[in-house]
């Protein structure tokens, strides 16, 4: 096993996470978990800056610091804003509201197409299952992705066109889902300072292609476009012209990616995850909608494309008097 790699040094400044929030912190002192062993993992004495007690001077392993760079000093920022706001709005619910299902979605989709869900009846027994299960679902790690504003504007305005203007995106995306990650990881990928967190970075953005390609179809998409999403698919698994070896992560963009962020706490609450691997999983997530929300004039369309009368028909449920040409003559 190769030495532990000194990655921060005595003295230097830096950010440190307690609990879900970023606090900045200088390094006091440096040590091996186990002094008898050079080759393991360091650990490091902090202080918080600005908490005057040394009571609260604290021995953190590396994975809770991170550099003290424009980029995390933002993220540090936006955690603090979220954590307030989250706990505002705790206190302002009322008792009752607790255990009610679903999300704050800040993409404003509501429950178009949501399930419901019926608990089990007849037997005491049947009750207290469903209180356990309900119990366990809300004392599972909450996973609150960073929204920025501007996404959320964008979100809103992307169901605003979708159910009520009865558009759709413009699909191919002029920047797809991989092309998106992909330049995500590359601009990411010179900042990781270990070869763990660069593993990190790679499993996040595997993950998310595996969520947005068995997803897609299943939750991110409107009613309204179910049928262009057919149509789309059917060029796909045919490899028709240019849709040979593509898939869904080849056609759909930002828009679509963006809605996924603003599901993924409902996803990821269905996970077994710890909290350590929560609170990772949150920051890079967040680091990312950070990033989206800079490149949002890079990524996102600027115009939705207006559906013809026989797409809107199919849509409804209205026979085509001419079938397959609903959806190739969509403008």
């Amino acid at each position: 096993m190769a030495p532990a790699q000194l990655v921060y040094h005595k003295d230097e400044k830096v950010l440190c996470f307690h609990h879900e929030i970023l606090y900045e912190a200088k390094i006091l002192d440096i040590r091996h978990t186990d002094p008898e062993d050079k080759k393991s993992p360091l650990e490091y004495a902090v202080h918080y800056k600005g908490w005057k007690s040394t009571r609260w001077d604290d021995w953190v392993p590396q994975d809770r610091l991170r550099k003290f760079t424009d980029e995390n000093r933002e993220l540090a920022t936006t955690l603090r804003r979220e954590a307030e706001s989250a706990f505002r709005q705790r206190n302002a619910k009322p008792a009752s509201s607790k255990r009610r299902g679903g999300s704050d979605r800040s993409s404003a989709r509501g429950s178009e197409e949501r399930q419901m869900s019926v608990p089990a009846r007849g037997t005491k027994r049947g009750r207290e299952n469903e209180i356990e299960k309900e119990d366990s679902f809300y004392s599972r790690p909450s996973v609150r992705i960073v929204m920025p504003d501007n996404l959320k504007s964008l979100l809103v305005d992307d169901w605003e066109n979708v159910t009520k203007n009865q558009q759709v995106v413009a699909l191919p995306a002029k920047a797809s889902v991989n092309q998106i990650l992909d330049d995500y990881f590359n601009e990411e990928k010179p900042k990781r300072a270990t070869s763990a967190d660069l593993d990190v970075l790679e499993e996040v953005i595997t993950g998310i292609r595996e969520y947005f390609d068995k997803s897609l179809d299943k939750i991110l998409l409107y009613r309204f476009e179910r049928e262009q999403y057919r149509s789309l698919r059917s060029k796909w698994e045919n490899g028709s012209g240019n849709f040979a070896d593509k898939g869904p992560l080849d056609i759909y963009g930002a828009e679509h990616l963006t809605r996924l962020f603003a599901t993924m706490p409902e996803l990821l609450a269905q996970t077994n995850m710890d909290l350590q691997s929560t609170n990772r999983l949150r920051e890079e997530l967040s680091k990312l909608t950070i990033w989206l929300s800079k490149s949002s004039d890079k990524y996102f369309a600027t115009k939705y494309m207006t559906a013809s009368n026989e797409y809107i028909e199919k849509t409804r449920g209205v026979p085509n008097p001419n079938p397959g040409t609903a959806t190739s003559r969509l403008l």
